[in-house]
C-alpha cells in the first residue's frame, strides 16, 4: 500500500544514512547500539517508542535530527484523548498550556486568551506592583457570571471624562450610582449607544443615561440560570441586580453569556471568573507583591528567580 511504501522508505532512508556514514554509526545512540553489517533488515524495521523512551537506565537524549517517526495506527477515535492536566493541586486546566513571565509574552491580553482556550497565563514580573496588580484585574474582570465591582460612575461626571474613562477601562457599558461607587443608590446606565447621541460634550451623564425606573432589573440572590434567563428575555446588553434598598450589588453581561457559548473549556473559578497566575522575585520588596496580587484575586503565583 502506499502508506507501507512511505514507512519503508523511510526506514531505508533511515538505514541508508547509517550506513553511508560510518564515523557516524560507531557513535550510534541507538538504544541497540550499533548494528552488525547481517541485521540491516531488522534495522530497517526501526524501534517502536518504548523501545527508546521507556528505558529507565538509558541516559541517552534524543533531538528531532537523530529520529525519524514513521506513521503508525491507533485504535481510538480523537473524541477519547483528553488533555486535562493539573496546573498546581487545586487548578486544573482543559488544555495544557501555560504562558510564559516574559514581558514580551505574557500581560493582560495573553492571559486572557490563554484562559478562554483551556490554559493559564502567567503575568511576568517587570512591572510595578500597581501595573502588575492591573493587569491580574483585567483578566479577572473580563468575563464572569456575575461582575462583583465593576467600574460605576457618579451621575455628576461629564460625557467628555465618560469617554477617557470608556478608553482607558476597555468597558462600553457603566452603571451609574448615586456616589459612583459599588453598594451605593443606582441611578441608572450608560451605555455605548447612549453615548452615539451625545453632542455637548461638558454635559453631566445623568442628561443621557438610562434610568433606574425604565431598566430591567434582578434583585439581590438571584441565581446565575435565572439571571441569564432575565438577560435572554430582556434582550438587554447589561443587568444590574439590586438590593430591596435600591443598592447595586452586582452586574451581569450580555456579552458573557455569548463568551460563555464560545469558550466551553475556558480556565475559570468558582466565580465563573477567568484565572490568571502571576510571577514575583525573591527579593524581601517582593512580600508586599504578593499581598497585594493575593488581594487584586490572582489565581497562582509563580516564583521567578
Amino acid at each position: 500500500s502506499p502508506n507501507t511504501a512511505n514507512a519503508n522508505s523511510s526506514a531505508t532512508q533511515a538505514w541508508c544514512a547509517s550506513s553511508a556514514m560510518p564515523a557516524d554509526a560507531a557513535r550510534s545512540r541507538s538504544p541497540r547500539g550499533r548494528a552488525p553489517a547481517e541485521d540491516k533488515d531488522e534495522l530497517a524495521d526501526g524501534h517502536s517508542a518504548a523501545d527508546i523512551f521507556d528505558r529507565t537506565k538509558s541516559l541517552t537524549g534524543y533531538t528531532y535530527d537523530d529520529l525519524i517517526c514513521l506513521p503508525g495506527s491507533i485504535n481510538f477515535g480523537v473524541h477519547d484523548v483528553a488533555l486535562h492536566g493539573n496546573f498546581t493541586k487545586n487548578i486544573r486546566l482543559k488544555t495544557p498550556i501555560v504562558s510564559s513571565p516574559m514581558d514580551t509574552v505574557t500581560e493582560a491580553k495573553m492571559a486572557i486568551a490563554i484562559a478562554l482556550e483551556g490554559g493559564i497565563g502567567v503575568i511576568h514580573t517587570n512591572l510595578s506592583i500597581e501595573d502588575q496588580v492591573r493587569e491580574v484585574m483585567q483578566v479577572k474582570r473580563y468575563e464572569s457570571g456575575f461582575i462583583m465591582n465593576p467600574v460605576c460612575i457618579p451621575p455628576t461626571m461629564t460625557i467628555a471624562d465618560l469617554d477617557k474613562l470608556r478608553q482607558s477601562s476597555g468597558f462600553s457599558g457603566f452603571p451609574v450610582t448615586e456616589d459612583g461607587h459599588m453598594g451605593s443608590r443606582l441611578m441608572g446606565l450608560v451605555t455605548k449607544r447612549d453615548m452615539d447621541f451625545a453632542v455637548d460634550k461638558s454635559a453631566p451623564v445623568s442628561t443621557l443615561m438610562t434610568k433606574v425606573e425604565k431598566l430591567v432589573t434582578a434583585e439581590e440572590g438571584v441565581e446565575l440560570l435565572a439571571a441569564n434567563k432575565i438577560l435572554k428575555d430582556s434582550k438587554m446588553g447589561k443587568l444590574p441586580v439590586v438590593s430591596k434598598q435600591g443598592r447595586l450589588v452586582a452586574l451581569m453581561s450580555r456579552a458573557d453569556l455569548r463568551k460563555n457559548a464560545d469558550y466551553p473549556v475556558a480556565t475559570k473559578d468558582e466565580r465563573k471568573r477567568l484565572m490568571v497566575a502571576a510571577a514575583v522575585g525573591t527579593r524581601p520588596a517582593d512580600r508586599d507583591r504578593v499581598r497585594a496580587l493575593v488581594a487584586a484575586g490572582v489565581d497562582a503565583i509563580i516564583v521567578d528567580s
